[in-house]
This record gives structure tokens, sequence and C-alpha cells, in this order.
């Protein structure tokens, strides 16, 4: 996949599937980074009524199809951008991708974002690439390139994304 390639080349690694990594995340760095959740899969999606995601504070985070819809964008792997850490955050990208995983499986965990992942039927087939950042604070890092992501996408976040 060319994405990978590019992203490779950026200095991230990783490139697991979901279902990698809902049964183990040893291999993500215990360091700050970003992420990306990449669909390799070029086929149309389907989207289910009832994601996995969990019910983090009651809240139902399963939205209707015409908002997934709206969401989605043809023919672009990437479905979300996010982030781990910073200097006001101790998180690392094991522990965040951690908590991501496990809200998937329906635990009612704090990661709100990129929630929509989760009512694709091939969600588990989905890859996660990683970069460790020493030097750049991780939510600017994200910031700039859901910024590049949408100046690329006429205005449009990736799939999952919710926020700038």
């Amino acid at each position: 996949m060319k994405e990978i390639e590019k992203l490779r080349e950026c200095g991230f690694k990783g490139f697991k599937t979901v279902r990698e990594l809902i049964n183990s995340c040893n291999d993500i760095p215990k360091e700050m980074g970003v992420y990306v959740v990449l669909r390799e899969n070029e086929s149309e999606p389907q989207f289910i009524k009832e994601g996995s995601g969990g019910f983090f504070k009651g809240k139902n985070p399963n939205v209707s199809f015409s908002e997934l819809k709206t969401n989605w964008i043809d023919n672009e792997p990437v479905v979300y951008i996010g982030k781990a850490g910073g200097s006001k955050n101790s998180a690392t990208l094991q522990t965040r991708l951690e908590q991501y995983m496990r809200f998937g499986q329906g635990e009612n965990i704090g990661h709100w974002g990129g929630r929509y992942i989760w009512q694709l039927e091939d969600s588990k087939d989905l890859v996660v690439g990683w970069k460790t950042l020493t030097d750049k604070e991780p939510r600017e890092v994200e910031r700039q390139m859901i910024a590049d992501f949408k100046n690329a996408h006429g205005g449009k976040r990736p799939f999952a994304n919710l926020r700038d």
C-alpha cells in the first residue's frame, strides 16, 4: 500500500492490525507520539448499526449511517489520526492504543475520539502505525497532520476524527 510506504518514510512504524493489537499492545513503544489508523480494503465500507465501542459515561458511541456516510472519504486509506502524551499528559502510545482497543471491545473507557471506526464491519482488519516523538508536542503534530489531510481533501477530516 502506497500510504504505508509514505508513512514509513516519515518515521512511522508498527502497522499492526486492530485484531493483532486487541490481542497484545506489547510491541508499541512506551513513549509519546502520534498514530494513524488505515483501511487497506479499497471496497466500499460496510457500516454496522451497533458498533463495538463502549458506552463511556453512559453515552452511546454509535451514530447514524447517514453521519458515517457523510464523514467517509472514498479511496482514502487514512481513517483516523490520534496522539498520545505530551508535556501535560503522561499517556504513551502503548497506553493510549491499549485504551482505544479496549474501548473498541465495548469497555467504558474514555477514548471517544475515533469511535466511528468501531461501526465499520471490517474494523478488526484496520492497520495502525505509530511514530514516537521526543522533541515535538504530539497534539501539535496531530493538529498539523489533520490540517495537511484537510488541505488535500477539500476541508474534510479523516473519517473518524471529529475535531481538528
